[in-house]
């Protein structure tokens, strides 16, 4: 399991290829293209600029919950169908007391991948 420390908001990747690709600007160029390579990497900029979840959820409206079978798991928009999905990360789980998620207490995230959650 890859760790991106910062001062704020901590990522982890599930994936160490993925990891690997963002962390290296061709790589990511290589395997989304040029246009959602942008956007992945001012994705993950915006990321690691945030204290919590909550203050990209501000920056970015189309950063919610997903629901049934995806219940814990967060898509962030990059645009036409493609979403960054991630999970908070924290030990312990920075959860209300209703079982969702406190976004103000979220600071690490889990990054599972791209996919089109529409699908």
């Amino acid at each position: 399991m890859i760790i991106l420390r910062t001062n704020q908001l901590n990522i982890q990747f599930n994936d160490r290829d993925f990891s690997q690709a963002c962390n290296n600007y061709k790589l990511l160029i290589k395997k989304y293209g040029k246009t959602q390579a942008k956007k992945i990497r001012t994705r993950l900029d915006d990321i690691t600029a945030a204290e919590t979840l909550e203050d990209l959820g501000k920056i970015y409206p189309r950063c919610h919950e997903l629901k049934g079978n995806r219940l814990g798991q967060i898509s962030l928009d990059l645009g036409g169908q493609w979403r960054l999905i991630f999970i908070p990360f924290d030990d312990p789980p920075a959860n209300k007391p209703d079982g969702g998620i406190d976004w103000k207490r979220v600071k690490t995230i889990k990054i599972i991948g791209i996919e089109d959650t529409h699908e």
